[in-house]
Protein backbone atom coordinates (compact mmCIF):
# COMPACT_ATOMS: atom_id res chain seq x y z
CA UNK A 1 0.00 0.00 0.00
CA UNK A 2 2.99 2.38 0.97
CA UNK A 3 4.74 1.47 -2.58
CA UNK A 4 1.06 2.42 -4.18
CA UNK A 5 1.03 5.55 -3.02
CA UNK A 6 4.74 6.46 -3.39
CA UNK A 7 3.99 5.62 -6.94
CA UNK A 8 1.02 7.72 -7.18
CA UNK A 9 3.03 10.91 -5.82
CA UNK A 10 6.03 10.35 -7.97
CA UNK A 11 3.24 9.99 -11.04
CA UNK A 12 1.87 12.95 -9.91
CA UNK A 13 4.99 15.04 -9.37
CA UNK A 14 6.35 13.76 -12.74
CA UNK A 15 3.11 15.41 -14.42
CA UNK A 16 2.39 18.24 -12.47
CA UNK A 17 6.43 19.51 -13.73
CA UNK A 18 5.93 18.18 -17.15
CA UNK A 19 3.09 20.33 -17.20
CA UNK A 20 4.06 23.43 -15.96
CA UNK A 21 7.56 23.18 -18.43
CA UNK A 22 5.39 25.40 -20.51
CA UNK A 23 5.19 28.14 -18.53
CA UNK A 24 9.50 28.12 -19.42
CA UNK A 25 8.69 29.22 -23.09
CA UNK A 26 11.65 26.34 -24.60
CA UNK A 27 10.90 24.75 -27.22
CA UNK A 28 11.46 21.15 -25.37
CA UNK A 29 8.90 21.85 -22.85
CA UNK A 30 6.46 21.72 -25.46
CA UNK A 31 6.83 18.15 -26.01
CA UNK A 32 7.13 17.89 -22.12
CA UNK A 33 3.65 19.77 -21.42
CA UNK A 34 1.92 17.02 -24.25
CA UNK A 35 3.82 13.86 -22.57
CA UNK A 36 2.20 14.93 -19.51
CA UNK A 37 -0.38 12.62 -19.07
CA UNK A 38 2.27 9.61 -19.38
CA UNK A 39 3.65 9.61 -15.88
CA UNK A 40 -0.40 9.34 -14.42
CA UNK A 41 -1.45 6.86 -17.30
CA UNK A 42 1.50 4.59 -16.38
CA UNK A 43 0.37 4.60 -12.51
CA UNK A 44 -2.91 4.10 -13.41
CA UNK A 45 -2.74 0.97 -15.86
CA UNK A 46 0.53 -0.47 -14.37
CA UNK A 47 -0.59 0.13 -10.35
CA UNK A 48 -4.26 1.00 -10.60
CA UNK A 49 -7.05 4.00 -11.39
CA UNK A 50 -6.84 4.96 -7.63
CA UNK A 51 -3.37 5.85 -7.76
CA UNK A 52 -3.45 7.97 -10.78
CA UNK A 53 -6.53 9.53 -9.17
CA UNK A 54 -4.68 10.73 -5.82
CA UNK A 55 -1.41 11.60 -7.94
CA UNK A 56 -3.31 13.96 -10.22
CA UNK A 57 -5.13 15.71 -7.57
CA UNK A 58 -2.21 15.98 -5.51
CA UNK A 59 -0.47 17.56 -8.60
CA UNK A 60 -3.47 19.58 -9.20
CA UNK A 61 -3.37 21.27 -5.90
CA UNK A 62 0.13 21.92 -5.74
CA UNK A 63 -0.48 23.65 -9.11
CA UNK A 64 -3.03 25.87 -7.84
CA UNK A 65 -0.62 26.81 -4.93
CA UNK A 66 2.39 27.52 -7.07
CA UNK A 67 0.93 29.41 -9.41
CA UNK A 68 -3.14 29.95 -9.93
CA UNK A 69 -5.99 28.28 -9.60
CA UNK A 70 -6.50 28.29 -13.59
CA UNK A 71 -3.22 26.37 -13.69
CA UNK A 72 -5.28 24.04 -11.39
CA UNK A 73 -8.31 23.19 -13.31
CA UNK A 74 -6.11 23.09 -16.71
CA UNK A 75 -4.56 20.57 -14.87
CA UNK A 76 -6.98 18.40 -13.81
CA UNK A 77 -8.97 19.09 -17.04
CA UNK A 78 -6.52 17.80 -19.58
CA UNK A 79 -4.17 15.71 -17.79
CA UNK A 80 -5.08 14.07 -14.98
CA UNK A 81 -8.89 13.46 -15.42
CA UNK A 82 -8.31 11.74 -18.47
CA UNK A 83 -5.42 9.75 -17.40
CA UNK A 84 -7.08 8.58 -14.66
CA UNK A 85 -10.01 7.60 -16.81
CA UNK A 86 -8.83 5.95 -19.67
CA UNK A 87 -6.05 4.15 -17.25
CA UNK A 88 -9.24 2.13 -15.91
CA UNK A 89 -11.21 1.48 -19.00
CA UNK A 90 -7.85 0.05 -20.57
CA UNK A 91 -7.23 -2.25 -17.43
CA UNK A 92 -11.27 -3.21 -17.25
CA UNK A 93 -12.89 -6.82 -17.90
CA UNK A 94 -15.71 -9.02 -17.08
CA UNK A 95 -15.63 -12.70 -17.24
CA UNK A 96 -16.76 -14.47 -20.71
CA UNK A 97 -17.53 -17.76 -21.16
CA UNK A 98 -14.90 -18.44 -24.48
CA UNK A 99 -16.04 -21.34 -26.83
CA UNK A 100 -14.96 -24.83 -25.41
CA UNK A 101 -11.44 -26.34 -27.04
CA UNK A 102 -10.91 -29.79 -28.89
CA UNK A 103 -10.88 -32.30 -26.54
CA UNK A 104 -12.54 -30.09 -23.70
CA UNK A 105 -15.86 -30.68 -22.73
CA UNK A 106 -16.19 -27.76 -20.72
CA UNK A 107 -16.12 -24.30 -21.95
CA UNK A 108 -12.83 -22.14 -20.89
CA UNK A 109 -13.43 -19.38 -18.88
CA UNK A 110 -12.48 -15.72 -20.01
CA UNK A 111 -11.81 -11.71 -19.48
CA UNK A 112 -13.59 -9.58 -21.90
CA UNK A 113 -11.62 -6.71 -21.90
CA UNK A 114 -12.86 -3.13 -23.07
CA UNK A 115 -12.63 -2.85 -26.58
CA UNK A 116 -10.04 -0.45 -28.20
CA UNK A 117 -12.21 1.18 -30.19
CA UNK A 118 -14.08 2.49 -27.83
CA UNK A 119 -11.26 3.54 -26.13
CA UNK A 120 -10.37 5.61 -29.01
CA UNK A 121 -13.96 7.02 -28.95
CA UNK A 122 -12.97 8.42 -25.34
CA UNK A 123 -9.89 9.92 -26.72
CA UNK A 124 -11.86 11.71 -29.42
CA UNK A 125 -14.09 12.73 -26.23
CA UNK A 126 -11.34 13.99 -24.12
CA UNK A 127 -10.10 16.02 -27.49
CA UNK A 128 -13.10 17.80 -27.61
CA UNK A 129 -13.65 18.22 -24.02
CA UNK A 130 -9.86 20.02 -23.60
CA UNK A 131 -10.32 21.85 -27.12
CA UNK A 132 -13.55 23.40 -26.28
CA UNK A 133 -12.98 24.44 -22.81
CA UNK A 134 -9.62 26.28 -24.15
CA UNK A 135 -11.82 28.02 -26.75
CA UNK A 136 -14.19 29.19 -24.34
CA UNK A 137 -11.73 31.32 -22.00
CA UNK A 138 -11.32 33.41 -25.05
CA UNK A 139 -15.06 34.15 -25.15
CA UNK A 140 -18.58 32.80 -25.01
CA UNK A 141 -19.55 33.16 -28.81
CA UNK A 142 -17.47 32.51 -32.35
CA UNK A 143 -16.76 36.02 -33.35
CA UNK A 144 -14.95 36.84 -30.12
CA UNK A 145 -13.31 33.67 -30.08
CA UNK A 146 -12.05 33.58 -33.78
CA UNK A 147 -10.97 37.17 -32.42
CA UNK A 148 -8.67 36.13 -29.67
CA UNK A 149 -7.40 33.80 -32.28
CA UNK A 150 -6.24 36.09 -34.64
CA UNK A 151 -5.34 38.46 -31.87
CA UNK A 152 -2.45 35.38 -30.85
CA UNK A 153 -1.50 34.23 -34.12
CA UNK A 154 -0.40 37.86 -35.03
CA UNK A 155 1.65 37.88 -31.90
CA UNK A 156 3.42 34.73 -32.74
CA UNK A 157 3.40 35.17 -36.87
CA UNK A 158 5.94 37.58 -38.09
CA UNK A 159 5.54 37.20 -41.57
CA UNK A 160 7.62 39.69 -44.31
CA UNK A 161 4.81 40.15 -46.71
CA UNK A 162 2.43 42.76 -47.59
CA UNK A 163 -0.30 43.42 -44.52
CA UNK A 164 -3.00 42.23 -46.66
CA UNK A 165 -1.71 38.81 -47.66
CA UNK A 166 -0.36 38.45 -43.49
CA UNK A 167 -4.54 39.05 -42.89
CA UNK A 168 -5.07 36.63 -45.11
CA UNK A 169 -2.92 33.66 -43.98
CA UNK A 170 -3.79 34.96 -40.15
CA UNK A 171 -7.12 34.48 -40.66
CA UNK A 172 -6.74 31.09 -42.51
CA UNK A 173 -4.88 29.42 -39.85
CA UNK A 174 -7.40 30.78 -37.28
CA UNK A 175 -10.14 29.28 -39.33
CA UNK A 176 -8.38 25.81 -39.20
CA UNK A 177 -6.96 26.26 -35.86
CA UNK A 178 -10.19 25.24 -33.74
CA UNK A 179 -9.99 21.70 -35.89
CA UNK A 180 -5.95 21.43 -35.88
CA UNK A 181 -6.04 21.92 -32.09
CA UNK A 182 -8.22 18.92 -31.46
CA UNK A 183 -6.53 16.56 -33.77
CA UNK A 184 -3.39 17.66 -32.14
CA UNK A 185 -4.99 16.95 -28.49
CA UNK A 186 -5.93 13.33 -29.87
CA UNK A 187 -2.88 12.54 -31.14
CA UNK A 188 -0.85 13.24 -28.26
CA UNK A 189 -3.29 11.48 -26.05
CA UNK A 190 -3.24 8.37 -28.18
CA UNK A 191 0.49 8.12 -27.80
CA UNK A 192 0.40 8.82 -24.23
CA UNK A 193 -1.90 5.53 -23.73
CA UNK A 194 0.09 4.00 -26.32
CA UNK A 195 3.57 4.31 -24.21
CA UNK A 196 1.77 3.51 -21.09
CA UNK A 197 0.55 0.21 -22.32
CA UNK A 198 3.87 -0.06 -23.85
CA UNK A 199 6.09 0.37 -21.01
CA UNK A 200 3.76 -1.31 -18.41
CA UNK A 201 4.49 -4.36 -20.88
CA UNK A 202 7.89 -4.20 -20.97
CA UNK A 203 7.99 -3.92 -17.52
CA UNK A 204 5.97 -6.95 -16.38
CA UNK A 205 3.02 -4.35 -14.83
CA UNK A 206 0.24 -4.59 -17.97
CA UNK A 207 -1.93 -7.22 -16.46
CA UNK A 208 -4.28 -7.69 -19.55
CA UNK A 209 -3.15 -9.40 -22.90
CA UNK A 210 -1.85 -6.85 -25.59
CA UNK A 211 -5.05 -6.02 -28.04
CA UNK A 212 -5.16 -6.70 -31.37
CA UNK A 213 -4.87 -3.22 -32.73
CA UNK A 214 -5.92 -4.38 -36.27
CA UNK A 215 -8.92 -5.39 -35.28
CA UNK A 216 -10.21 -2.14 -33.32
CA UNK A 217 -13.27 -0.55 -34.65
CA UNK A 218 -15.42 2.08 -33.69
CA UNK A 219 -18.38 1.77 -31.93
CA UNK A 220 -21.38 1.69 -35.01
CA UNK A 221 -23.18 4.79 -33.81
CA UNK A 222 -19.87 6.82 -34.10
CA UNK A 223 -20.40 6.91 -37.71
CA UNK A 224 -24.17 8.34 -36.83
CA UNK A 225 -23.17 10.99 -34.55
CA UNK A 226 -20.02 12.07 -37.40
CA UNK A 227 -23.10 12.94 -39.63
CA UNK A 228 -24.77 14.97 -37.02
CA UNK A 229 -21.50 16.75 -36.06
CA UNK A 230 -20.87 17.18 -40.12
CA UNK A 231 -24.50 18.73 -40.76
CA UNK A 232 -23.74 21.06 -37.69
CA UNK A 233 -20.79 22.61 -39.44
CA UNK A 234 -22.47 24.57 -41.75
CA UNK A 235 -25.28 26.40 -39.47
CA UNK A 236 -22.85 29.40 -37.87
CA UNK A 237 -22.10 30.43 -34.64
CA UNK A 238 -20.71 28.54 -31.54
CA UNK A 239 -22.35 25.31 -32.42
CA UNK A 240 -20.61 25.14 -35.40
CA UNK A 241 -17.69 25.34 -34.05
CA UNK A 242 -17.93 22.96 -31.59
CA UNK A 243 -19.23 20.62 -34.21
CA UNK A 244 -16.38 20.82 -36.20
CA UNK A 245 -13.77 20.51 -33.67
CA UNK A 246 -15.97 17.06 -32.76
CA UNK A 247 -15.64 16.35 -36.52
CA UNK A 248 -12.14 16.65 -36.54
CA UNK A 249 -11.73 14.17 -33.43
CA UNK A 250 -13.68 11.56 -35.11
CA UNK A 251 -12.15 11.35 -38.35
CA UNK A 252 -9.06 10.97 -36.81
CA UNK A 253 -10.56 7.99 -35.03
CA UNK A 254 -11.57 6.85 -38.35
CA UNK A 255 -8.09 7.49 -39.57
CA UNK A 256 -6.65 5.12 -37.16
CA UNK A 257 -9.31 2.75 -37.87
CA UNK A 258 -8.16 2.93 -41.53
CA UNK A 259 -4.77 2.24 -40.81
CA UNK A 260 -6.27 -0.97 -38.95
CA UNK A 261 -8.31 -2.03 -42.13
CA UNK A 262 -4.97 -1.56 -44.14
CA UNK A 263 -3.08 -3.52 -41.93
CA UNK A 264 -5.43 -6.19 -42.31
CA UNK A 265 -6.27 -6.58 -45.65
CA UNK A 266 -1.96 -6.71 -46.73
CA UNK A 267 -1.80 -9.10 -44.39
CA UNK A 268 -0.86 -11.89 -47.01
CA UNK A 269 1.23 -9.53 -49.38
CA UNK A 270 4.96 -9.81 -49.57
CA UNK A 271 5.15 -6.22 -49.58
CA UNK A 272 3.53 -5.60 -46.87
CA UNK A 273 5.99 -3.74 -44.89
CA UNK A 274 7.04 -1.76 -47.98
CA UNK A 275 2.96 -0.73 -48.52
CA UNK A 276 2.60 0.06 -44.87
CA UNK A 277 6.24 2.21 -44.35
CA UNK A 278 4.87 3.88 -47.98
CA UNK A 279 1.56 4.55 -46.59
CA UNK A 280 2.98 5.86 -43.10
CA UNK A 281 5.55 8.17 -44.96
CA UNK A 282 3.07 9.67 -46.95
CA UNK A 283 0.75 10.62 -44.21
CA UNK A 284 3.41 12.12 -42.11
CA UNK A 285 5.37 14.23 -44.88
CA UNK A 286 2.14 15.67 -46.45
CA UNK A 287 -0.80 15.42 -44.25
CA UNK A 288 -3.86 15.31 -45.82
CA UNK A 289 -3.16 11.95 -47.17
CA UNK A 290 -4.94 10.91 -43.27
CA UNK A 291 -8.31 11.96 -45.23
CA UNK A 292 -7.91 8.86 -47.17
CA UNK A 293 -7.31 6.99 -44.14
CA UNK A 294 -10.49 7.89 -42.61
CA UNK A 295 -12.28 7.35 -45.71
CA UNK A 296 -10.99 3.35 -45.78
CA UNK A 297 -12.06 3.73 -42.13
CA UNK A 298 -15.66 4.93 -42.74
CA UNK A 299 -15.99 2.44 -45.41
CA UNK A 300 -14.61 -0.42 -42.80
CA UNK A 301 -17.44 0.63 -40.88
CA UNK A 302 -20.35 0.99 -43.40
CA UNK A 303 -19.15 -2.23 -45.81
CA UNK A 304 -17.29 -4.56 -43.21
CA UNK A 305 -14.04 -4.39 -44.93
CA UNK A 306 -12.01 -6.25 -42.98
CA UNK A 307 -15.33 -8.81 -42.71
CA UNK A 308 -15.28 -9.64 -45.89
CA UNK A 309 -11.63 -10.49 -46.00
CA UNK A 310 -11.73 -12.94 -43.59
CA UNK A 311 -14.34 -14.49 -45.13
CA UNK A 312 -12.23 -14.70 -48.93
CA UNK A 313 -9.49 -15.99 -47.23
CA UNK A 314 -8.30 -19.74 -47.61
CA UNK A 315 -9.22 -21.93 -44.07
CA UNK A 316 -6.54 -23.19 -42.10
CA UNK A 317 -5.05 -26.91 -43.08
CA UNK A 318 -6.10 -29.13 -40.93
CA UNK A 319 -3.44 -31.25 -38.81
CA UNK A 320 -2.74 -34.32 -39.96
Amino acid sequence: MMIDLLIAIAAGCASALMFASISSGALISLLLFYLAPLPLLLAAIGWGPAGAAIGGVLAGGALGLIFSLPYLAAFLLTVALPAWWLGRLAMLGRPATAPSTPGSATPVEAVEWYPAGRLLLWIAGFATLTTVSALLTLGSDSETITAGLRHGLGRIIQMPSSPTEAEQIIDALAAIAPAAAAIIAMTTLTLNLWLAATVASASGRLRRPWPVLRDVAMPPMTLVALCIALALCFTGGLPALIAQIVTAALMLGYALTGFAVLHTITLNLRSRGVMLGLAYTVVLLFGWPVIAMAALGMADALFGIRQRHRQRQPPPLSAP
